[in-house]
């Protein structure tokens, strides 16, 4: 028997965007008489997707909640040299599921990069037959000279338009290689889009520096630039989390921001599991803003019910507390025993 987590992540694993609404006849009530939750397909009429996160909508006692959820963003690195070692690292440690590619069996292997998710040793221009580029890839170049970075450019441009695609080299040699490519016939437009030279100018020199801003620049392509047409995940969503409740067969309540207002130290879509014994999977932003649910957490597992609750940090209480943020997160809920289709 599946449960609803699992079903989730089968169609991701598809690389399909999908949402999952949740219907609420009022603010607390039981998980079998006012409760409905369904996967379904996504449509720009019903989640904004531009905006890409948690959406609430309020009809007197009924209360809607759409989480979209998408396919774990792709950080395809193309190049395993010394740029790739700390870029790996930090793509990893904001999210991403990382995949390195390089030619040379001493530079792709698993041992150089312990947290990627896939390393791939196949030359430049037959690997993009196994990598199968999917509109939400973050791909950065960053080979070991100039001819494998215009293949790999050449390959990229015949793929599917991945979301970001940043090319490391100086802003003459990078102009020859564009200039090339328009010549070839391709889309001039396309190729216009390629960030380069690749991350955001902060005046990076080491291999470290030069990775954090990279990930700068694909953080804010992520959560900022975001343009007409374009399918971007902006929620703080966990996908261990997800991953957790796929898994999960033992008593247990999730927490789920909901929506948020201010300064707060998760944004809309950040899940938490709780246990029982008051442990927690997954977070929801650390201090009062979990001890404030916790309590109600442990309390509604096995109730079959749910509950939404407000958690309010402009309050003087969260200054004594020495909160820095000062905002209104409202969450839902829920014990962890009834979805199963």
């Amino acid at each position: 028997m599946k449960n609803l987590y699992q079903t989730l992540l089968s169609e991701l694993e598809n690389n399909e965007n999908k949402l999952v609404m949740t219907k609420l006849n009022g603010p607390n009530g039981s998980l079998q008489e006012d409760f409905k939750r369904e996967i379904i397909d996504m449509t720009n009429e019903e989640t904004d997707m531009g905006i890409g996160k948690p959406k609430v909508i309020m009809k007197k006692e009924e209360i809607t909640i759409l989480e979209p959820f998408y396919p774990k963003e792709r950080l395809i690195i193309l190049g395993g040299g010394h740029i790739a070692l700390p870029l790996v690292e930090f793509g990893a440690r904001v999210g991403f599921a990382v995949t390195v590619v390089d030619d040379r069996p001493s530079f792709a292997n698993r041992v150089r990069f312990p947290l990627a998710n896939k390393v791939i040793c196949e030359s430049f221009e037959k690997v993009f037959s196994i990598l199968k580029i999917t509109s939400y890839d973050y791909i950065v170049i960053i080979t070991r000279g100039h001819r494998h970075d215009t293949d790999c450019l050449r390959q990229i441009l015949k793929q599917t338009e991945s979301i970001y695609v940043g090319m490391i080299g100086s802003k003459r040699r990078v102009g020859a290689v564009k200039d090339t490519l328009i010549e070839e016939g391709y889309a001039k437009e396309r190729i216009q889009r390629v960030c380069t030279p690749i991350g955001l100018l902060i005046g990076a020199v080491t291999p470290e520096e030069i990775s954090i801003s990279i990930i700068a620049e694909i953080i804010k392509r992520k959560r900022l630039d975001i343009k007409e047409g374009d399918i971007v995940n902006r929620s703080d969503l966990d996908y261990e989390v997800i991953n957790l409740l796929a898994k999960c067969m033992e008593p247990s309540s999730i927490v789920t921001v909901i929506s948020t207002k201010g300064s707060v130290p998760r944004g809309a879509g950040a899940k938490m599991l709780v246990y029982p014994t008051g442990q927690i999977a997954g977070s929801i932003g650390g201090g009062c803003s979990e001890a404030a649910v916790i309590h109600n957490a442990i309390n509604i597992i096995g109730s079959k019910s749910y509950m939404l609750q407000r958690i309010d940090m402009t309050e003087d209480i969260a200054e004594s507390e020495g909160m820095v943020c000062g905002g209104i997160m409202d969450v839902l809920i829920e014990d962890n025993l009834l979805y199963f289709d």
